[in-house]
């Protein structure tokens, strides 16, 4: 007699005769959720489908002793105002207990503009530093020890000059460049899904990529070219299996374009990394990480043939969900990410940034970035959640929700590959009319209640909350200004000039174009100079409107 189905009928019945909440039983990506999962709902071997940590596939994790071994880093995302203010923050967040540290660009800089441009108005130095000559980059690091900190520079289409500038102020501290150690993010392909931060059309942009791929592999082992980044695409309002999709369809084609630049895959694939969101969704976040591991892993072996293991390892770094963030009530957000923070741990993440309580309303204040980076510690340190490895691993429901995402994560790059690749469904605006038709549906679900946030559409604030917010003095832009028209007139322009225009004989031919941009950065030309000079040689892009 099978005792086990006979007590599943006992509770079928007992189920069928209570009443449920009238709520949404179905994750973020709308995926519908059981009441309960047994292990008729888990598919496949074990050595196969989880094995262990450290071994292939990965999915419970890249290390053999994960956080036995070691935490993951505390890296809190910072900058604003000038290279000085910024300076000091990183100081303050080192002296803090943060391990490495993560650059935010003001807009201009993020779009190759310098701070004198007319279309930099506005923009300078408020939700980002500003950059504008490797005489910038020497003070935001001063006093810093290039070789002993991680950095992550979150920079995309401008990132082959803020790369060649870091190189260069390390190279004035005595620091070669096989010493750095950190990350571009440099994902350039996200951009034309997501962030819309981008300069030229997609084939010259990887172009680009290539470039500083190879500059990279040959000069840098000990940095990661590039972050291949899911959290703009959640952000732009993506479900959790086409942030899983669509990040991993760009990684593998970065993987493509550095065989196609003649790099074995073993030699530059162990030094990519990724960057995913952490979403409130507490279960449905963690199965996607471990989905994420176990689909690259199968993908660089079984498609591309690597042999390496470092190569099969999807490392990543994790940020808690800002859109997740609300205004009202913004102490509330302590909760939110604590929660989001939890569920980046426990889906193994290699280092994680807790979003501030108040960044729904302005860059972060010092107070409010400590308490971020004590919800880390917490974790760390407190909850007992670092004891064991993949402490969720072999739960139905983790196990079942983990094989969902990886097949919805299959019927996507189905469909780029029908397209013709990631490019080409780009151009016919595929991702951004999936991310769209995906936020317009949790927008209804959100305006309808059947979607809840606390204070937004239920247990709405009854008053509004005064909480004190950074400001960024509007005097720091006219002093960059000042700074920047000053450098100008003290450079040798000559020399400037001449290295642009090797630059374009280099961009129009096939040489690799990180030297001659290393170049124009020791002789202190701009970012937007640099960025003008490829423009001229590959043209600018223009999105065609996804309706």
């Amino acid at each position: 007699m099978d005792t086990r189905k006979t007590a599943r009928n006992r509770w079928e019945e007992a189920y069928s005769r209570t009443p449920e909440r009238d709520a949404e039983f179905s994750t973020m990506s709308g995926a519908p959720v059981k009441p309960l999962y047994t292990p008729e709902d888990v598919e496949g071997d074990y050595d196969e489908k989880l094995g262990y940590p450290g071994e292939y596939p990965y999915t419970r994790g890249v290390y053999p002793n994960m956080y036995r071994g070691r935490l993951w880093t505390i890296r809190q995302f910072a900058g604003y105002g000038s290279a000085e203010d910024t300076n000091r923050r990183f100081k303050y967040l080192l002296e803090h207990g943060q391990h490495g540290l993560s650059v935010a660009f003001d807009m201009p800089t993020l779009m190759g503009l310098d701070s004198d441009s007319p279309l930099s108005l506005g923009e300078v130095g408020t939700e980002g530093v500003a950059v504008d000559t490797l005489e910038d980059m020497e003070r935001l690091f001063d006093g810093i020890p290039m070789d002993e900190v991680t950095t992550s520079m979150t920079i995309n289409a401008p990132a082959m000059v803020l790369l060649a500038m870091y190189v260069v102020a390390a190279e004035k501290q005595g620091v070669p460049p096989e010493a750095l150690g950190g990350t571009n993010q440099n994902d350039i392909l996200k951009e034309y899904i997501a962030q819309k931060e981008w300069i030229f059309p997609p084939e010259p942009s990887m172009r680009v990529f290539k470039d500083m791929l190879v500059y990279s592999t040959e000069h840098m082992p000990r940095w990661n070219t590039v972050s291949i980044s899911g959290y703009h695409i959640r952000e732009a309002g993506s479900t959790a299996a086409q942030e899983l999709a669509f990040t991993l369809s760009d990684g593998f084609a970065y993987v493509e374009a550095g065989i196609e630049a003649g790099l074995d895959v073993d030699d530059f694939a162990p030094r990519f990394s990724f960057f995913f969101n952490s979403h409130i969704d507490f279960f449905e976040e963690i199965c996607k990480f471990r989905a994420a591991r176990r689909i690259w892993a199968r993908e660089m072996k079984e498609r591309y043939g690597a042999k390496d293991e470092r190569s099969l390892r999807l490392r990543f770094h994790t940020q808690t969900a800002g859109v997740s963030l609300t205004a009202q009530e913004p102490y509330n957000n302590v909760a939110r990410t604590a929660f989001e923070a939890l569920a980046a741990i426990l889906g193994g993440t290699q280092s994680l940034h807790t979003n501030s309580l108040d960044e729904a309303l302005a860059l972060p204040t010092e107070e409010a970035v400590r308490i971020a980076v004590r919800t880390q510690q917490i974790a760390a340190l407190e909850t007992g959640v670092t004891n064991t490895i993949d402490p969720l691993g072999g739960s139905y429901f983790v196990e079942a929700l983990t094989d969902e995402l990886e097949k919805q994560a299959y019927d996507y790059f189905r469909q780029i590959e029908e397209l013709g690749g990631v490019i080409p469904a780009i151009e016919a605006g595929f991702q951004m009319r999936e991310i769209a038709e995906a936020s317009a549906r949790y927008n209804r679900e959100v305006e309808e209640g059947r979607r809840h946030i606390v204070n937004v559409n239920v247990y709405e604030p009854q008053e509004e909350s005064d909480v004190e917010t950074h400001r960024v003095d509007s005097e720091i832009a006219r002093e960059q200004v000042r700074r920047l028209r000053d450098l100008k007139t003290r450079r040798d322009n000559d020399l400037v000039q001449q290295r642009l225009e090797e630059l374009k004989e280099a961009a129009a031919g096939e040489d690799n174009t990180m030297y001659q941009i290393l170049d124009a950065v020791r002789a202190y030309a701009t970012v937007q100079e640099i960025c003008d000079a490829l423009k001229e040689v590959y043209g600018a892009y223009r999105e065609t409107p996804v309706i």
